[in-house]
């Protein structure tokens, strides 16, 4: 499997792709960080986000519902937050007893929800077209740029490269396991719970040591080949005027988006 299959950039000529990678990563935590801080029931600053980021959808050449057709795959974790409709605050909206529970929905937990429920959704749609725009290593550069830990930096560069590698030995695992599991027609094969319990553990373990001995060649192969800690690139990075406008429009956008919230 290769590190592509984990990529989800996606080549186009757009003016969104061409912006230095610093100015696109800035933006999308400056948008999400934008979103974190509005209030709830800003339904109109909401909606003026959404804009922002039909209008980024507009401008990336990969048509405007790119985000929003993949972004509804986190909603369910945003449920998480459902306990919050169940808030004391607000007037009560419903009465429902589950046996020894009894659970009363208000107009302000409900209004809350939803307020996380978008929080939660636009920032992903911030982060999808992030993905989609900026190829890995130039986002990787811009955390530099911007001064993101370097060890953080590189934990995440690594994970990213050898992701595929530790993926290849899962699928030599599961290969193993399934030639040696052969089973006549019409009969099940393996043993018991107990019994695949014990053979998933196994594989566990030797998908570690596997791993740490990969990790441990690999390593020894970056450092006969200069490696000093830091990752180098071939690609320079140096903001253009174009790229400082774009930046100055988009804090502009969202300084504009919190006045309206608090309007």
């Amino acid at each position: 499997m290769h590190a592509d299959a984990f990529d989800r950039y996606y080549h186009a000529e757009s003016p969104l792709h061409r912006l230095d990678p610093r100015v696109k990563v800035f933006l999308t935590v400056a948008f999400i960080l934008s979103n974190a801080l509005l209030s709830d029931g800003v339904w109109a600053a909401f909606g003026l986000a959404w804009l922002l980021i039909l209008f980024a959808n507009r401008f990336s050449g990969l048509g405007v519902e790119f985000s929003f057709k993949r972004s509804f795959i986190a909603l369910p974790f945003a449920l998480a937050a459902v306990s919050a409709i169940f808030i004391p605050a607000g007037q009560p909206l419903a009465e429902w007893t589950i046996g020894p529970i009894q659970l009363v929905p208000t107009d302000f937990g409900l209004m809350r929800f939803a307020s996380i429920l978008l929080r939660s959704w636009l920032s992903v749609q911030a982060g999808i077209l992030l993905v989609a725009v900026t190829q890995f290593p130039d986002m990787i550069h811009a955390f530099e740029h911007l001064r993101v830990p370097a060890i953080l930096t590189t934990i995440i560069a690594f994970l990213y490269r050898y992701l595929f590698v530790l993926t290849d030995e899962v699928m030599r695992l599961l290969r193993a396991r399934e030639s040696r599991s052969a089973a006549l027609p019409g009969l099940k094969s393996g043993g018991s719970l107990f019994w695949r319990a014990r053979v998933a553990g196994n594989m566990a373990g030797q998908l570690f040591l596997r791993s740490y001995e990969r990790s441990d060649r690999i390593y020894n192969a970056m450092l006969a080949r200069g490696y000093q800690g830091q990752m180098r690139t071939l690609r320079s990075h140096t903001m253009t005027r174009r790229d400082w406008l774009i930046l100055s429009l988009g804090l502009f956008a969202l300084i504009f988006l919190q006045l309206l919230a608090r309007l």
